[in-house]
């Protein structure tokens, strides 16, 4: 024991908080790891099983899009849409042509805004499939995944009748498409409509009420309205935390105010709840597709796009045999079109959210200055304090059920 100053002095002191400290493990989840389903990585530090702390790392696919699409005519970035999210790339490209008509003040006929939604409500229902089948697969259901695989399949094969692609479709054009839906792809369409309930129904009956799947995934990543506002949450994850948010419905384009749809709300904002909404969704898409095709058969065939020459390429065989049509495709092609100078923001409800276009021009052949508003970037800045306290197998599945896109993630 001490006995003077100098002893007491020299005497280290116990200090209460170190007796508690605890000996953390760092483990990367990332950036190459099958369960991030894409190129970005977690810093996850650990406490035996249980998260303490997260810090995400991005931008290792940045491949600068929007630099990218200063230095191109408009319709040559509508490929470059393509790679943002390309489980739903119909919609991106569909987002970015509305952003330029709205610049040009672009007037299009129902009937082509008509075509856009079944496209979009298709890519809607491809992308929903992709997410809660992989959220299966997370928590260890192999089989729904393989099951809907075969209709998003049908659905691709739709985008290939009308356009000739499938992943990256590059679809339509700047004021409707370039050319008529084939036979073919009337007769796809026709025959998805008859044959997918019964898929989904089946699907459902695999993982709603599945005992394992339920204990897995309620309660896991849960997050607030209130933060969810905060981050700044669109789309699936923030209606699932029971926002009733949807930009169709809000702020509709493309004639979605003629349709009768509801938007299905979570009350939790838990990976259960994004996977229900999301389901939800599907049944919701299948029947706008329904109304849709109703409404286009009572139009007049035919008419696939705007009369705006100025910007719309004409037909090849135009070209090849009408001086007129082979001066506008000249014009648009060399970027020799005058667009007006603006400033304008349009946005799409993506399969991940609001998907939106900030497009400023000088009036030049091509945009003084783009930016893209990428929803699930914005989500993924809340995966930290998402998965914080909760153990390893349920950073996992939040992560697929906030369907974090790599594409649209670093662009």
């Amino acid at each position: 024991m001490p006995t003077n100053k100098k002893d007491i002095a020299e005497t280290p002191v116990i200090n209460a908080e170190k007796l508690e400290e605890k000996e953390y493990t760092t483990l990367n989840l990332g950036p190459s790891h099958p369960a991030t389903h894409g190129v970005f990585q977690n810093i996850l530090t650990m406490d035996g099983e249980i998260i303490v702390d997260s810090i995400p790392t991005v931008g290792y696919i940045h491949r600068a899009f929007e630099k990218l699409a200063e230095h191109r005519p408009y319709n040559q970035i509508t490929p470059i849409t393509d790679r943002l999210n390309y489980c739903s790339s119909p919609i991106n490209n569909m987002g970015w042509h509305m952003t330029v008509e709205k610049l040009i003040e672009a007037k299009l006929p129902k009937r082509v805004e008509y075509m856009r939604i079944i496209i979009m409500e298709l890519s809607r229902i491809a992308d929903h499939l992709v997410c809660n089948s992989v959220i299966g697969v997370d928590s260890g259901a192999l089989t729904g995944f393989v099951y809907v695989f075969e209709e998003r399949e049908k659905i691709y094969e739709i985008f290939e009748a009308i356009c000739g692609a499938r992943l990256t479709t590059n679809i339509g054009r700047i004021g409707g498409f370039e050319r008529d839906f084939p036979d073919a792809a009337w007769a796809k369409i026709h025959k998805f409509i008859e044959e997918f309930p019964k898929v989904l129904k089946e699907f459902e009956k695999l993982l709603v009420r599945n005992r394992i799947f339920m204990d897995r995934t309620i309660g896991a990543g849960s997050i607030s309205a209130e933060r969810a506002l905060n981050y700044g949450f669109t789309g699936p994850n923030l209606r699932a935390a029971g926002v009733d948010y949807d930009v169709r419905a809000m702020n509709p384009y493309s004639s979605y105010e003629d349709f009768e749809f509801t938007i299905p709300v979570g009350t939790h904002g838990d990976t259960y709840d994004r996977f229900m909404v999301r389901e939800d969704e599907i049944w919701q898409s299948f029947s706008i597709i329904k109304q849709a095709i109703a409404k286009i058969e009572k139009l007049p065939a035919g008419v696939f796009h705007a009369d705006i020459p100025s910007f719309y390429l004409p037909p090849k065989e135009e070209v090849y045999n009408n001086m007129e049509a082979l001066i506008y495709h000249f014009k648009i092609v060399m970027g020799e079109t005058d667009v007006p100078k603006g400033e304008v923001y349009h946005a799409v409800e993506g399969g991940n959210g609001e998907l939106g276009f900030y497009l400023v021009s000088d009036g030049g052949r091509t945009p003084y200055r783009l930016h893209f508003r990428r929803p699930c970037f914005i989500c993924y800045q809340a995966y930290p304090e998402m998965i914080r306290g909760h153990l390893l197998s349920d950073a996992i599945v939040t992560m697929s059920s906030l369907n974090v896109i790599a594409g649209e993630l670093d662009a």
